[in-house]
């Protein structure tokens, strides 16, 4: 069972990401703020759940969080940036949208920039060990595939609406075969020549 919170006196938001470890598509981050009281027997880190557990733990989570908003970082901005910036971006612009200010932020992974004076707290695994987290992570990914599903009409060929724009072996087919679109990330070894394994998330 996930815990439910840190804290228990403190408003907590948790913050997880999506998307980082692809060729191609923006990063998603959501932020979610839970009642303390909140129980869901279901929700799990995301990579965990059917994609039809997923779009159903959106509508709870959407309708019981107190708080909760998706923050997004584009292609040219990962180029700009790197991609472990984008991903602290995304999570920024996440919090900034909530409607009710966090006092402590509960952030997945190991890695974190300080978001204005909020205190934070980096969990590994944490959208396994936090519901905060959990929430934020079945947010962030569904927005994202909702997003990838879009750019897979556009661009059929990548096969995106599967692979979602992670480096599998039909993406990096496509690439070699029709080269890249607006969305691919530039700044990424696109075809995986001699590249360490990606980090799938």
């Amino acid at each position: 069972m996930l815990l439910p919170y840190m804290h228990e006196n403190l408003v907590e938001a948790g913050c997880d990401e999506a998307g980082r470890g692809c060729l191609a598509g923006a990063v998603y981050a959501a932020a979610v703020i839970l009642p303390h009281d909140f129980r869901n027997e279901l929700l799990n880190d995301s990579k965990q759940l059917t994609e039809k557990q997923r779009y159903a733990l959106r509508e709870v989570v959407e309708r019981e969080a107190l708080a909760w908003a998706v923050g997004v970082v584009t292609p040219e901005e990962i180029d700009r940036i790197n991609i472990l910036n984008a991903s602290f971006l995304a999570m920024h612009r996440a919090v900034d949208q909530l409607k009710l200010r966090p006092e402590h932020l509960l952030i997945d992974g190991n890695r974190f920039k300080k978001y204005q004076d909020v205190p934070h707290t980096t969990v590994v695994k944490g959208d396994g060990k936090y519901m905060a987290i959990a929430a934020a992570s079945v947010l962030a990914k569904t927005y994202r595939d909702d997003y990838m599903n879009r750019l897979a009409e556009e661009y059929p060929q990548y096969d995106w609406d599967s692979n979602k724009g992670y480096p599998t072996k039909k993406h990096r087919e496509a690439i070699r075969l029709y080269g890249t679109t607006p969305y691919h990330r530039m700044s990424y070894n696109l075809l995986g020549d001699g590249q360490l394994s990606l980090d799938f998330k």
